[in-house]
């Protein structure tokens, strides 16, 4: 094989280049709006012309807003509980469900590794009314627990824990039981290190399922006080903000902001944890 053959042509260097540009540019533009019309006032939002930067800076009226007019602290909060105790519920029943079909042979384990696909498959939707007649029937409507109970088992985190945990030599389990390690003690001080990547891109994808979520917290509290961010911000759109959109904007990119900040934080485990459980 010539040298020539790994490395792209420059013409169509420069063609994919221009497309992940536009791509990049096209996902962008909303955010980079939101911004900034986070920071005009109300006689610039609906200006016929185009721009990006306000001719009369508004940002600290309207942030002042959002955080004042509304609970938007509150809501951040009750996102901030109920995603990570998601996080940390799927991370404890996931990676030992994950390692029993990586590493050990039991009756059924193919059936089982078939239903987790299947899982994958269904939206979280169609499950929505079975979910909210159990949470009925269990008494915990309108409550933390009725927003985390029903993501605790992720099909999502049993498959990409156990597709990385299937990279690790079964040496390495060996090794471990021959030192006198139980399987658990395996699961949380072998495996579970060995696969911090793929617990990171887990994490990301998760907290941002969560954090977006609206169609579940809609259906399963009413309480303000309780509300996540997005639900929160509907009710600040309904109640405080009416047609001022500034501060509504303002109290978006305060929910998108540590999203960004946490994603570009661990984006190197996130790119790692991706691409490792494709190894084998």
């Amino acid at each position: 094989m010539s040298a020539t053959s790994n490395h792209l042509s420059p013409p169509v260097a420069i063609l994919r280049h221009a497309v992940l540009l536009v791509t990049g540019a096209l996902v962008l533009v909303p955010f980079i709006w939101m911004v900034s019309l986070s920071i005009k006032p109300p006689g610039e939002i609906f200006r016929a012309s185009l721009s990006f930067w306000p001719a009369q800076f508004y940002g600290v009226e309207n942030y002042t807003k959002a955080l004042t007019e509304a609970p938007l602290p509150r809501y951040l909060g009750n996102g901030l509980i109920v995603c990570s105790s998601i996080l940390a519920l799927q991370i404890l029943v996931g990676a030992p469900c994950a390692y029993a079909l990586a590493k050990l042979r039991f009756p059924g384990r193919d059936l089982l590794f078939g239903l987790v696909l299947i899982g994958l498959l269904l939206p979280h939707q169609v499950l929505s009314l079975p979910l909210f007649i159990l949470g009925y029937q269990l008494g915990i409507l309108n409550t933390y627990a009725a927003l985390i109970f029903p993501y605790v088992v992720s099909p999502f985190g049993i498959f990409l824990f156990r597709q990385f945990f299937k990279t690790i030599p079964d040496d390495v389990v060996h090794a471990a039981r021959l030192d006198g390690l139980s399987e658990l003690a395996i699961v949380w001080r072998i495996m579970v290190p060995m696969a911090l990547p793929a617990v990171i891109a887990f994490s990301i994808f998760s907290v941002v399922s969560h954090w977006n979520d609206l169609f579940w917290p809609l259906i399963a509290v009413r309480d303000q006080s309780l509300m996540p961010s997005p639900l929160g911000i509907m009710a600040f759109k309904n109640e405080e903000a009416g047609n001022d959109y500034g501060p509504l904007m303002a109290a978006s990119t305060l929910v998108v902001l540590p999203l960004v900040i946490a994603f570009f934080a661990a984006q190197k485990w996130f790119v790692e944890g991706m691409t490792g459980g494709a190894v084998k």
